[in-house]
């Protein structure tokens, strides 16, 4: 029997469970030699800038009333990050814990709702399994694209591997970054491969699946480099008098948790625009906000809740490509209940 709505109450748990990034320094050679490297810090630093921003027309046009502005200094308290001038590679560390279960909610209203979609998600992993899902993963973390900034101009980036089980290294892998393609996920690499098959297993439920990745990105002595920027909130920095504050875990500076799982399930070339702007991070929408552009809009039916209602309501079963997105977005994890219309329901009553 098919359901005639969405259910009101519909939430998955994200599969793929990564920790924040923790920073080091050390040398390029000194992979293996734990002891030597040592966590960064961050720094405070007072500075003096210049006036460049954008002016009005009528200050900018008037050059007394701009060379008035350039006078005053602009001073500025910020945090930074660099590398002591006795290392020249930073070194950042995750975990990545991989859970199974991709076609059951969390939590979901509506029973035969959730029958309608268990069958359909178990139905596409009988067909396709999660190969292509877990290859893209597989080779996001090889990349090093979670590197972010830190990834641009380095010499030299590995990525270091390791399945971990009994807090011990079971099998490990060690990649080249700069030998992978950011925008493609076709590599035949028998390490990728071998990686893959390990994440599937883990989103099938058939194994415990835990990651340890290292990645190494060779900069140059004393460069700096880039942890998450926090949240400037107004009492902070009224406290604080700061105009920038970095990420750190127990004075380490280090990546946000949301920040590299961005980058590991930035798979999606199956958006409208993939030609033009290559794979974006897996959103419901196909939001990015840096550009400000959401590239799966409900009006063209490439969103991911148009396709899900097309595929559980309507017997209507996607495209591969968008039942590939449909499941990665499963596995995001999220909140997909539909909110009830208020109107409708006083129009019910009347």
């Amino acid at each position: 029997m098919k359901p005639d709505k969405t259910a009101s109450v519909l939430a998955f748990e994200r599969k793929l469970c990564n920790s924040d990034g923790l920073m080091y320094a050390g040398s390029w050679g000194d992979f293996s030699n734990h002891q030597t490297w040592k966590p960064i810090a961050l720094q405070e630093k007072d500075v003096r800038g210049t006036v460049s921003n954008r002016r009005s027309s009528k200050n900018a046009n008037d050059p007394m009333k701009l060379d008035a502005e350039i006078q005053n200094p602009n001073l500025q308290c910020v945090d930074i990050a660099a590398l002591p001038f006795d290392a020249d590679t930073l070194k950042v560390v995750f975990t990545l814990r991989i859970l199974g279960n991709v076609s059951t909610p969390s939590c979901c209203n509506e029973p035969t709702y959730q029958e309608s979609l268990q069958q359909a998600i178990t139905q596409y992993i009988k067909d396709h399994g999660c190969g292509e899902l877990a290859q893209r993963y597989a080779i996001n973390l090889a990349n090093g694209r979670f590197l972010w900034r830190n990834r641009i101009g380095a010499e030299q980036v590995k990525v270091q591997v390791s399945v971990i089980i009994n807090g011990c290294v079971d099998k490990a892998w060690t990649f080249d970054s700069h030998k992978f393609n950011l925008n493609r996920f076709d590599d035949s690499d028998s390490k990728i491969k071998e990686l893959a098959e390990v994440i599937q297993q883990g989103l099938l439920g058939n194994t415990y699946t835990l990651l340890k990745i290292e990645a190494f990105a060779r900069l140059g002595m004393g460069q700096e480099v880039f942890p998450s920027q926090e949240l400037v909130k107004d009492e902070r920095n009224e406290k604080n008098k700061k105009s920038k504050f970095l990420y750190a875990v127990d004075d380490v500076a280090a990546l946000h948790s949301q920040k590299i799982g961005n980058a590991i399930r930035t798979i999606d070339t199956w958006h409208p625009k993939a030609s033009e702007i290559g794979p974006i991070a897996v959103e419901p929408y196909g939001s990015v906000t840096s550009r400000g552009v959401a590239y799966r809009q409900p009006r063209d039916k490439t969103d991911f809740y148009s396709l899900l209602d097309n595929w559980i309501l309507k017997d209507k079963i996607p495209l591969l490509e968008q039942q590939h997105f449909v499941v990665a977005c499963l596995i995001r994890g999220g909140v997909f209940g539909e909110k009830e219309d208020k109107n409708k329901e006083k129009k019910n009553e009347v």
